[in-house]
């Protein structure tokens, strides 16, 4: 038998045991002590200095004012908690007032012939005439734990001198490494999707002979002088005409004789690529001899994400991805350094479904530093209406506050294949 997320015995609390339960509505970037009792707000100064996941700390010097970041998880609501009046629903998970959807047969109704309206293969019927048996809350909850890791790796980047002031180590200055870059200009919001962003390492520029043609800035010709020893070339290598076959003169029908005019009477022509000088330009070093090298910092910011769904049977058809998308409550909302469980002090269930959650946290690549962690819970209201007809009948979930409709199976549908043609016309 399924167990409820958070108890009935909820009901029987005084007015003062809610009152450190309730919370207002904050960013979804700092910490929110809604629900459960978590701990303090991470500060600025803890956040620049975030050992997690290495042994060496981050540069006090490096991160300015990180905390504040973009309502990534805007698709939830943040409310306040005026009445914790909590039941059950008939699978054993819990609702409450800012939890249920209070629908009549109307308003529901109107909400699947609106539905079934945007789908041209499908039948209205059913949604206008089968009787509405059963109208059930069955609510789910959503947890998260997003997690802002910083990548770095050096990059050689090799390019043609082409004079000027080298950067590099003979000015007294050692070359910095990669995590002592500062890059406080490029640091992005906290827990965007993805940034990335290349920035050369001071003094670590040096200049090195070309390998290609070394150091002479030229190469022997690939036409005229193929197959010869490195360093070695043959000038005035010339080609046999193609108009006059190598006499130099074009014979007529006449049987008179003309001098050729491509290769000027010679029989020969010049190489077609370095005019039989026997040497081209080296394209490795643009023809200078030497190669300018220097090191880059190539750096990411991505948010790893860790999603996972407590649905009760009655939802259990609907794919997690919906529930993912749909627009809920948040009951627990913290940031730190390395998240930990949940703790509600009513129901052991949402506890132990915190930790699972943060047990299946995504791995942390190697060269990259966990900046913050996020970790929210949300509950989102789920109704299952069905109807019948007769010994027919089917099932569909309002879903969020946005009252989604999710139909697996619709009983009136008629496709000969043009539906994607009807959604291409729609647009």
């Amino acid at each position: 038998m399924e167990q409820p997320l958070l108890s009935v015995e909820a009901r029987g609390k005084k007015d003062e045991g809610w009152r450190s339960y309730q919370h207002v509505g904050r960013s979804a970037s700092v910490h929110v002590p809604s629900l459960a009792a978590v701990g303090e707000e991470v500060s600025v100064n803890e956040i620049r200095a975030a050992p997690i996941f290495s042994e060496s700390v981050y540069p006090t010097s490096i991160y300015g004012a990180v905390v504040s970041s973009p309502e990534s998880y805007n698709h939830q609501d943040q409310v306040i908690v005026s009445k914790p009046d909590y039941g059950r629903d008939p699978q054993g998970y819990a609702t409450n007032e800012f939890g249920r959807q209070i629908l009549d047969e109307v308003e529901i109704r109107h909400l699947l012939i609106n539905h079934v309206g945007h789908h041209f293969c499908w039948g209205s019927r059913p949604a206008r005439t089968w009787k509405i048996v059963s109208i059930e809350d069955c609510n789910v909850y959503v947890g998260t734990l997003e997690t802002f890791i910083e990548e770095r790796e050096t990059i050689r980047a090799i390019e043609p001198y082409s004079g000027g002031e080298v950067d590099g180590k003979n000015k007294g200055e050692s070359e910095l490494a990669v995590w002592e870059l500062d890059l406080r200009s490029e640091f992005p919001l906290l827990f965007v999707p993805y940034k990335e962003t290349s920035i050369k390492i001071p003094h670590s520029e040096a200049l090195e002979k070309c390998t290609g043609c070394e150091g002479r800035g030229e190469i022997a010709c690939p036409t005229c002088n193929a197959g010869q020893e490195a360093g070695h070339y043959k000038p005035n290598q010339m080609s046999q005409c193609s108009a006059c076959h190598g006499r130099g003169l074009i014979a007529h029908q006449d049987g008179s004789d003309s001098i050729c005019k491509k290769c000027n009477g010679t029989g020969k022509l010049p190489c077609v690529t370095c005019g039989s000088r026997g040497l081209i330009k080296c394209q490795a070093c643009g023809g200078q001899g030497s190669l300018l090298t220097r090191n880059a910092a190539f750096v990411r910011w991505r948010t790893l994400s860790t999603r996972k769904v407590a649905a009760s049977s009655g939802a259990a058809s609907v794919p997690d991805e919906v529930f993912h998308k749909a627009r809920g409550v948040q009951l627990y909302n913290t940031q730190a350094y390395q998240c930990t469980p949940a703790f509600f002090a009513d129901s052991f269930h949402l506890n132990r479904f915190s930790s699972e959650v943060i047990a299946e946290r995504s791995p942390i690549p190697a060269a990259a530093r966990v900046i913050c962690e996020r970790h929210v819970i949300s509950v989102v209201p789920v109704t299952r209406v069905t109807m019948a007809n007769h010994n027919r009948s089917f099932s569909f979930y309002i879903i969020g506050f946005t009252r989604e409709i999710y139909i697996r199976d619709y009983p009136s549908s008629f496709c000969w294949g043009l539906c994607c043609c009807f959604e291409w016309l729609k647009r």
